[in-house]
């Protein structure tokens, strides 16, 4: 058995890329930016329109930054769990929230 089989090859990305990615964040941020302004325009489309931004951002800030694209896919899954887990628990918030009974006062 050679000594280098344990040794795992690491990828090295290119400072271009980091400055595409980086430069997609920026704009990215722009259009949350724009968004924001429309948000009259967009009504109940607004949070979800800045929600999903956001998660093209987190994405690739994991991808890239983070070097989860390269990297092992156990530690891809445990990165997904976590957000599977605080999805569960937006949505267990939402319920609760929405299922609420109006108490009126008879004061």
């Amino acid at each position: 058995m050679a000594a280098n089989q344990h040794h795992e090859e690491h990828h090295i990305t290119p400072l271009s890329t980091y400055l595409k990615v980086a430069g997609g964040l920026f704009g990215l941020t722009f259009l949350t930016i724009i968004a924001h302004h429309f948000k009259t325009t967009l009504g109940g489309l607004a949070a979800p329109v800045a929600f999903i931004i956001a998660l093209i951002k987190a994405f690739l800030v994991m991808l890239w930054f983070m070097h989860l694209k390269y990297d092992k896919p156990l530690n891809r899954a445990i990165f997904a769990t976590g957000f599977f887990f605080l999805a569960l628990l937006f949505v267990i918030s939402a319920l609760d929230i929405f299922t609420r009974v109006k108490e009126t006062s008879v004061l």
